[in-house]
């Protein structure tokens, strides 16, 4: 059975920063950011594609992820996608992106999240707290539903991915499982929802 979304983003609002703790910041991806996240790009080759599923091998990478970067910014000053740059406040040194978009497979969600850390800053909790910090963000303002999608063979991601649902009250959803090419590759993905909204959070993080 096919779920129609169970609502519609009406609060559209520019992406902006978020400080998590005196050792970690999300900074709204922009142009000044391009070469240090090709640097942490190249740094976690080949398993940060996972995560990027529309990078070609094939074609040079640098245009690419310039191109995107580009695109996030505009859009993110519009509304229309949230991407974060995982920055580390004293020395404004790139640790990953954490982000959402809207390519959503289980007809329940609105937007859809992703995320990556580089390969030497894994490991630290850097993921657990930017997904947790993007999610209260989004949820601020409305209810959403939240789609997050994982390739079982990929043990460490999900293994992010099952706790966030765990800690957020989320769940299984089998409607959204799908087919994702990866270089080249189709992989079936997992696909879980998490519903968020004002006052909502992990509850791990609950009084």
């Amino acid at each position: 059975m096919r779920h129609r979304p169970t609502q519609s983003p009406v609060h559209r609002r520019s992406t902006s920063s978020i400080q998590i703790d005196d050792i970690l910041v999300l900074r709204p991806a922009s142009s000044i950011h391009i070469s240090d996240i090709i640097e942490a790009f190249e740094e976690t080759w080949p398993d940060v594609i996972r995560a990027m599923p529309w990078i070609n091998p094939d074609k040079e990478i640098n245009p690419q992820i310039k191109d995107f970067v580009l695109e996030t910014e505009r859009k993110g000053r519009a509304g229309l996608l949230h991407h974060w740059v995982m920055i580390r406040p004293w020395d404004e040194y790139v640790l990953g992106i954490v982000g959402f978009d809207k390519v959503t497979r289980s007809n329940r969600a609105i937007w859809n999240l992703g995320y990556w850390v580089r390969s030497s800053e894994q490991q630290h909790g850097i993921a657990r707290k930017s997904i947790d910090a993007a999610l209260k963000w989004l949820g601020q303002v409305e209810n959403l539903t939240v789609e997050l999608k994982v390739d079982p063979n990929n043990q460490p991601g999900r293994n992010t991915v099952i706790r966030t649902v765990r800690n957020w009250g989320g769940e299984r959803c089998i409607d959204g499982d799908s087919a994702i090419t990866v270089a080249g590759v189709r992989t079936m993905h997992e696909c879980h929802i998490i519903k968020i909204g004002p006052g909502c959070g992990p509850v791990e993080n609950k009084s």
